[in-house]
């Protein structure tokens, strides 16, 4: 049987951001997400994408830069009324609803026009000001990275 996983930790330069997973959401993207940051894929990783007002991107403990994912399979969509919202985490993906992998961003401020269309597996509960003060650009020129992600 699979773990269930309700807490993910990322750690930053500067400390601990804590999400609460939703399991009641999204279940196969939180089993995912908790999966990859227990076997290390998420360590090192930098936040490739991040646009003032809008989101912080990462996740892409394959090439580092927003072009690739896990070697594990696409998931199907989870989509859900859940809004995205500051804190709101969500998985990435291309024009394919059903193409997230492992790559995720994180709503810096209110971001409606997403909602029904992304997957929302979790929300920020501490920490967000650690996610705010995140380097700038698509990519930074000097990325902030994620130390060490563990799920429980």
């Amino acid at each position: 049987m699979a773990d269930t996983f309700n807490t993910l930790t990322l750690t930053l330069d500067g400390g601990d951001v804590t999400i609460r997973m939703r399991p009641d959401l999204a279940p196969e993207h939180v089993q995912r997400i908790g999966e990859l940051a227990n076997e290390g894929f998420y360590d090192g990783v930098p936040f490739h994408r991040v646009i003032p007002g809008f989101m912080a991107q990462g996740g892409d403990g394959g090439n580092h830069n927003g072009t690739g994912g896990s070697k594990k399979p696409n998931l199907k969509q989870e989509f859900s009324k859940e809004p995205h919202v500051r804190g709101t985490c969500s998985m990435a993906r291309t024009m394919d609803p059903n193409s997230a992998n492992s790559q995720f961003f994180i709503c810096f401020d209110d971001a409606r026009f997403l909602d029904n269309q992304y997957t929302v597996w979790g929300e920020v509960t501490d920490g967000m000001e650690l996610i705010d003060a995140l380097p700038k650009g698509e990519p930074p020129r000097e990325p902030g990275k994620i130390v060490k992600a563990k799920a429980e």
